[in-house]
């Protein structure tokens, strides 16, 4: 996923003005095998769903999509959406 990541998908997600804060894995080698988490900023919840609509229907986007169905490469994605509180110093 970090090669995938490295090399393809930050580049799509910068053509869509996607604003990567930062992608890490966890630190436990056992987990880091099988977690890839991401963040990324937006100004509104609209402003992020039309994004990840551009993003979905961006041609090389959904080839890596089927690879990744074929390859097996991944086998859950979720999304959350989160807020800052007003005590957070990242706003």
């Amino acid at each position: 996923m970090e090669a995938r990541f490295r090399e393809k998908t930050s580049k799509i997600l910068a053509r869509h003005n996607l604003k990567v804060v930062g992608y890490w894995v966890t630190a436990d080698a056992s987990a880091s095998e099988n977690s890839f988490i991401f963040m990324l900023a937006y100004q509104s919840r609209e402003e992020a769903k039309k994004s990840w609509e551009a993003v979905r229907s961006d041609p090389e986007f959904q080839e890596i999509e089927k690879a990744e169905q074929t390859e097996k490469t991944l086998e859950k994605a979720g999304l959350i959406y989160m807020r800052p509180t007003d005590f957070s110093p990242m706003k």
